[in-house]
């Protein structure tokens, strides 16, 4: 072989190092976070219907250009119902500041409290992005410098990656003009041996770039991890409050995940703004005193005995009707007796059972009822709570529940919930939204109430329903009126509880319209205090 040639198998040996390191850039990942389609999917479904976080994926860029890839990361961290970081080896210098933050999040203390509220929620792993969104402002304005530095490794990463690409496209040249004993003309071998060269100055370039991107976040390091417990804090503070939010109205754990994305935003936007976020602590409290009263009650039960009475109950037949059984001669005596229902037995006085039929809330939505009291809580507010745990109440017994809200005689509005479908969180709302205003008419809305418990008769033949007045102020009512609730409440044996919300004096005093009309009433003086009628959730 001459001088001026080089053997082609030498060429290849000195090139084996850039051939090695142009296969291995495929595997550099910018996603922090292993996801499979299905994670990926989520993500892009949900980016895709908020706004908000496209919006802050904008801003963010300005700031740090893999800022995109950061949410998604975020994103996936909370979603993921075990989420796994990647190893850093395998990440994109360009996104190693991504890489850091994201397991800045996954190692603080508080991201088991936040993962517990997201995993498996997009829309909750969405919002906890959002909330974090202020603190990954600050954190990427602190890591400022490392995300420069990152980006300049990348860049000289992406320059080697071409050299040692230049290396291989060399090299293949010189076996294109090698001949048959593998003898390389020099030409071809000196352009080999030129890419080589530079593929080595774009090496050192990297490593230079890279010891300097390893300082700028080392420095960076003890700022991200203390802005990512900050993050995953307010994250996990913020999906609580709205989870919660849900909770007080009635929206059970599993119903939002299943709601389309769009279609909880803006339910969750109607919850807090406006009178419903002022209510929602109330009605919490009024659900969860209303569910501890269902825990106690007890249906049927005999209480204080006060008596002698006839009838049929075996359980509480006095001694000496029994002893009657011991005589053979007596004991047709007894059955005649018992099928006649004419045995003696012990009378007892005790709470009422509960009804059967419907549950019907009447709800005042007169000027008046719009007045605020002590803790800022207004007439309203304590009424509509009322109704609602008394609607959680109706569901649980498995009667349907319908809210009447009125006022003069010419406004009223009715909301039927029948037990056995769903009840969209739409129409518990708009019921609990809805003010009549005006003046104050009884008996429209319990004529009304009357009329549904009618029809349920008529369709069912339930009987035994409760029908619920909440108001704060008095009303006259005529005669013959009074005779036709009367000879309808004696046919339906329903009953009427009164419920009188900072009323006048003149509403509840001794011969007053309610009085006279209800079955059981009481004064509500306190609307902060939600146990004042908790003996209505025993009787109901």
């Amino acid at each position: 072989m001459s001088d001026t040639h080089s053997r082609f198998d030498e060429l290849a040996g000195s090139c084996g190092k850039w051939l090695s390191l142009s296969a291995a850039t495929a595997g550099r990942h910018k996603a922090a976070v292993v996801a499979d389609p299905f994670d990926r999917f989520a993500w892009r479904d949900v980016y895709e219907q908020s706004a908000g976080l496209r919006e802050l994926a904008a801003e963010l860029r300005s700031r740090h250009v893999p800022a995109p890839d950061l949410l998604a990361d975020v994103f996936l961290a909370a979603y993921q119902a075990a989420p796994r970081l990647r190893d850093r080896a395998e990440m994109a210098p360009s996104h190693m500041v991504n890489h850091r933050v994201v397991a800045s999040l996954l190692h603080s203390p508080e991201f088991a409290g936040l993962h517990r509220e997201t995993a498996g929620d997009s829309y909750a792993a969405a919002l906890a992005v959002l909330a974090q969104a202020s603190v990954l402002r600050g954190l990427l304005e602190r890591s400022q410098e490392a995300g420069d530095r990152a980006a300049g490794a990348d860049r000289a990463h992406q320059e080697a990656v071409t050299a040692a690409s230049a290396v291989c496209e060399a090299l293949r040249q010189a076996a294109e003009e090698a001949d048959e004993n593998g003898a390389v003309p020099a030409s071809a071998a000196d352009a080999v041996r030129r890419s080589i060269e530079a593929a080595e100055a774009a090496e050192a370039t990297v490593r230079q770039e890279a010891r300097a991107a390893a300082r700028a976040l080392a420095v960076a390091l003890p700022g991200i991890r203390a802005a990512a417990r900050n993050a995953t804090a307010t994250a996990a503070e913020a999906v609580r409050q709205e989870a919660a939010l849900m909770r007080a109205w009635g929206v059970g754990s599993g119903e939002p995940v299943r709601m389309p994305f769009d279609e909880r935003a803006r339910l969750a936007e109607r919850l807090r703004a406006g009178r419903l976020a002022q209510w929602a602590e109330l009605i919490g409290r009024f659900r969860r005193m209303a569910g501890g009263e269902r825990a106690r009650k007890v249906e049927n039960v005999t209480g204080e005995l006060v008596g002698v009475t006839l009838g049929d109950d075996l359980s509480r037949v006095i001694p000496s009707e029994l002893a009657v059984l011991g005589v053979p001669e007596l004991r047709a005596v007894f059955a005649a007796r018992y099928a006649a229902g004419e045995l003696m037995l012990y009378d007892s006085q005790g709470e009422q059972t509960t009804g059967q039929g419907a549950v019907i809330a009447c709800v005042d939505t007169s000027h008046s009822m719009y007045a605020e009291g002590p803790g800022g809580v207004t007439r309203e507010a304590w009424s509509k709570a009322c109704a609602l745990a008394l609607f959680d109440q109706a569901r649980h017994a498995g009667r349907d529940f319908v809210g009447i809200l009125f006022s003069a005689a010419d406004k009223i509005r009715v909301f039927r919930f029948p037990a056995g479908r769903p009840a969209p969180v739409t129409d518990v709302l708009g019921f609990a939204e809805t003010f009549l205003g005006g003046g104050t008419d009884f008996q429209r809305p319990l004529s009304t109430a009357v009329d549904l418990l009618e029809r349920e008769f008529n369709d069912t033949a339930r009987r035994r329903g409760d029908i619920v007045m909440i108001t704060d102020d008095a009303c006259e009512v005529t005669e013959t009126w009074v005779r036709g609730w009367n000879d309808a409440k004696r046919r339906l044996g329903f009953r009427l509880f009164g419920v009188a919300v900072a009323t006048p004096d003149s509403a509840t005093a001794s011969g007053s319209v309610l009085e006279s009309l209800c079955d059981n009433l009481r004064t509500i003086d306190d609307l902060t205090d939600v146990h004042t009628a908790a003996d209505l959730f025993r009787l109901i």
